[in-house]
């Protein structure tokens, strides 16, 4: 009997942390969604905070634009000498800046800068409002009677949503800056008939899902760190719990939704 007991408790206790788990992933899922919801409700209600997200955007252009320059660079500088010699293979060199081209514009300008802002930004906003949380600066302002919500929230999440579209844009040119300068350095081809090859094969839609993949990562990373921000707990274990959580769920989320537009872009090529 008591070995049959022993055997049977760990198996109700992974039962109960399995329901646990559960039920907090669902009720995560329908916080979030009340967040989202309320997000939509303030940020486009007056009064509008648009000297906070003038400063906002310039926070979070500027923590991601040193590192978003030297990944963008490197990106286009490997990725043509990796595809070189496959090119090279074929005979095909001339094809080089239209395959750079297609690879930055349509996927790698838009999924590594979101991918920086995620561990730059989301972690920043994560800290920042969970270290405000606990030590009840949130509180203070709901007491006073400001709006903690649209002046913390809603201005971060605005200022990723319009700064990272812009970002992936610098993005693609500097990963076109390294792609010639490797291309330059081994065949010394000229730089007008490197960008005149890098623009030939890009059509509207490739900019138009760009755009649009730039503006959904960067709501995605402005509201998953605001909401690790704005709802952590247990003190400074909290804010660290904020932090880390903001980066690694933004990350997933963002290769869900390329992923996602990918598959729908296709459709309409």
């Amino acid at each position: 009997m008591d070995s049959s007991n022993n055997i049977e408790e760990p198996l109700q206790k992974k039962k109960h942390g399995f329901k646990n788990s559960l039920t907090t992933f669902f009720a995560d899922l329908y916080n979030i969604h009340l967040f989202i919801l309320r997000f939509f409700k303030e940020a486009f209600v007056p009064p509008f905070e648009l000297r906070e997200v003038v400063r906002q955007c310039y926070q979070v252009g500027v923590r991601s634009l040193t590192l978003i320059s030297v990944t963008g660079f490197i990106v286009g500088f490997i990725f043509t000498k990796q595809a070189r010699p496959s090119l090279a293979s074929f005979g095909a060199n001339s094809w080089l800046p239209s395959l750079v081209s297609i690879a930055i514009m349509r996927a790698l300008a838009p999924l590594v800068t979101a991918l920086i802002a995620s561990g730059k930004v989301g972690s920043s906003i994560g800290a920042e409002l969970g270290s405000m949380r606990v030590t009840e600066q949130i509180d203070a302002m709901e007491v006073s009677g400001t709006k903690p919500f649209k002046y913390l929230v809603c201005t971060r999440v605005l200022a990723t949503t319009l700064t990272l579209p812009i970002l992936a844009t610098y993005t693609a040119f500097i990963g076109l800056l390294g792609g010639y300068l490797n291309v330059s350095l081994v065949e010394g081809i000229s730089y007008t008939a490197f960008v005149q090859d890098f623009f030939q094969p890009l059509v509207f839609l490739d900019f138009t899902a760009s755009l649009i993949k730039s503006i959904v990562f960067g709501f995605t990373i402005g509201i998953v760190g605001c909401y690790q921000g704005y709802y952590s707990t247990k003190g400074t274990e909290g804010v660290g719990k904020a932090a880390n959580g903001a980066v690694v769920t933004a990350m997933f989320l963002v290769f869900i939704e390329e992923v996602i537009i990918v598959q729908i872009t296709n459709n309409f090529r």
